[in-house]
């Protein structure tokens, strides 16, 4: 029964971020009312409050299940990655990118990114945090992994390596996100070039001097 009464919750709060995300997308988000994301979901307005303490508090958790997706996509990437430093780079980071607009369009991103850096301490800009740094990780566990297959150097601080590629990701996913005329093709491929110089400085892994 406890099961059930899960997975009716689960649907329920699914339904409201479905929801949400549709009327931010046709309204924005300044313009979205609780109400409205209610009649959408076809729950209550006090359903939503059981879950969410505000509009805030909605957007957070769309963000959440933004990252939480893709943080599950990655991980067969890092636990298996293509034996090209570069390419298991770029296939990570594809991942973000490509999913980065499914559930939240520009505004969207925006809206969170401003309520982020305005409200650090707050419960929305201590989530968003927490995100983050769980991309973060994941590169970092990336670089780990290719470190232990002799893809990338023992001797470099692959922790270091990956929040470098990680900051500079998030810095020109800001950048993509204030033009709406920017596409993902560019980004991805902008990420690519300046990615290809850091691949380069690490991806000289032991093998290669020995063949050498």
């Amino acid at each position: 029964m406890s099961g059930l009464r899960a997975k009716h919750k689960a649907d329920r709060q699914r339904r409201i971020l479905e929801a949400a995300t549709a009327l931010f997308r046709d309204v924005g988000y300044e313009g979205a009312k609780i109400e409205a994301i209610a009649a959408r979901a076809e729950v209550s307005v006090g359903t939503i409050y059981n879950y969410y303490r505000n509009k805030g508090d909605v957007l957070v958790a769309i963000v959440s299940m933004e990252v939480n997706e893709v943080l599950n996509a990655g991980r067969g990437v890092v636990a298996q990655p293509p034996a090209d430093v570069g390419d298991a780079i770029d296939t990570l980071i594809g991942i973000y990118i490509e999913h980065s607009l499914i559930y939240l369009d520009k505004g969207m991103w925006r809206q969170a990114m401003a309520t982020s850096t305005q409200q650090p301490d707050s419960p929305f800009g201590q989530t968003y945090g927490e995100l983050d740094r769980a991309l973060t990780d994941q590169i970092c566990a990336l670089i780990a992994r290719l470190q232990e297959l002799g893809l990338v150097r023992a001797d470099i601080d692959g922790h270091s390596v990956g929040e470098l590629v990680f900051n500079n990701m998030n810095m020109m996913f800001i950048e993509f996100v204030k033009r709406e005329d920017a596409g993902t093709p560019q980004l991805r491929a902008a990420i690519r070039r300046q990615n290809r110089i850091l691949v380069e400085a690490i991806g000289k892994a032991d093998r290669y001097a020995l063949q050498g």
